[in-house]
């Protein structure tokens, strides 16, 4: 079984850009199903720039292994038209690091987070193909409500209430 930590790190870090891409291809594979063109990885990475989720309004968490290698990341950002609430951006974990809970993991991480930079409330969006990451958000007291001020080709958006 791995094991892991998980600490705030720049996300402008090394590794970060190329765990990115491999996010995007991923999420291309699954919510188009078919593979990302160069272009269109491209424009997703200007239209939906991970920089965004750090100092002062984000936090950008990263999972490393016991030999520090990259297993997963969580970002945050807190949304300025919404006051007290911060969205989940980028969750992923790579093959090496999934099915031994460190989705749930990161997801705790991020909530607390969430409450340490002032918000009383979390969301998120996802895709209905994405079902593992579904299940994830309800097991931990996530509940769908309409779309915010999100982007992409998000089709479920939840929100949970951060005590």
């Amino acid at each position: 079984m791995p094991t892991w930590t998980i600490k705030v790190e720049p996300v402008i870090g090394a590794g970060v850009d190329e765990v990115m891409r491999e996010y995007f291809t991923e999420m291309g594979l699954r919510v188009l199903g078919r593979p990302a063109t160069e272009a269109e990885l491209q424009a997703v990475l200007v239209e939906d720039p991970h920089h965004v989720l750090g100092p002062p309004d984000g936090e950008f968490l990263v999972a490393r292994g016991d030999k520090g290698e990259f297993l997963g990341c969580a970002g945050l950002r807190l949304l300025r038209a919404a006051s007290g609430t911060a969205e989940l951006k980028r969750m992923f974990v790579r093959p090496a690091g999934r099915g031994a809970g460190l989705g749930r993991g990161l997801l705790l991480a991020v909530e607390q987070s969430a409450r340490r930079l002032g918000a009383a409330r979390i969301v998120c969006e996802t895709n209905t193909q994405l079902t593992a990451a579904r299940a994830l958000y309800t097991r931990h007291g996530y509940e769908e409500t309409g779309p915010y001020e999100g982007h992409g080709k998000a089709d479920h958006w939840y929100v949970k209430v951060l005590t």
